[in-house]
């Protein structure tokens, strides 16, 4: 399986990467269904960390379930090329279309979600286990936002991002982590 490879030959940055990536493998081998939602506790999932040209800059979205500038993503929805997920979640959400991918798996982390309402449903607290795709777009191409998604897209400079969003465990713990490879 695609995803189970990047993660096994995937180099941790940090300890948290390496505690994660070794909690997505068992999981994986304990949970057969965990490309699917249905895998109510957790299940894979795919982000997208997309930066200008010039790797300054990080496209965000107004994320309307989380309220706050955030990466792009989404569910594996039983595929296991997890980078293809990214790119297309990538597309949808922002409307770009010259994102490409660069290098293999940027990053990878396991991220709580709590209950929530999607699409008047209520979805219980689980776990994300999430693979990070590096996606490099050119800035100056139009973008839109995916209503049913997210309210907004916009172009921060890094230090910004970290300010506008209002997640403090994903600004401390996952993009400051991501800007930080990006140097």
């Amino acid at each position: 399986m695609y995803y189970l490879d990047e993660i096994t030959t995937y180099v941790p940055c940090c300890e948290q990467e390496e505690k994660d990536k070794a909690l997505m493998l068992a999981f994986a081998a304990d949970h057969p269904d965990c490309l699917l939602r249905s895998s109510a506790s957790g299940h894979f999932t795919a982000s997208a960390w997309i930066v200008n040209r010039a790797h300054d800059k990080v496209l965000f979205c107004w994320h309307n379930v989380y309220r706050s500038w955030s990466w792009v993503g989404g569910h594996a929805d039983g595929e296991s090329d997890l980078a293809a997920v990214a790119l297309r979640e990538a597309r949808e959400e922002t409307g770009i279309t010259s994102g490409r991918l660069r290098e293999g798996l940027f990053s990878l982390e396991i991220l709580t979600v709590d209950g929530h309402e999607k699409r008047g449903v209520y979805v219980p607290s689980h776990l994300h286990y999430n693979l990070t795709y590096l996606i490099e777009a050119d800035e100056k191409e139009p973008i839109r936002p995916k209503p049913d998604e997210n309210s907004g897209v916009r172009w921060f400079p890094f230090a910004e991002a970290l300010q506008a969003s209002t997640e403090p465990w994903m600004t401390e713990r996952i993009y400051r982590k991501l800007i930080d490879k990006e140097y």
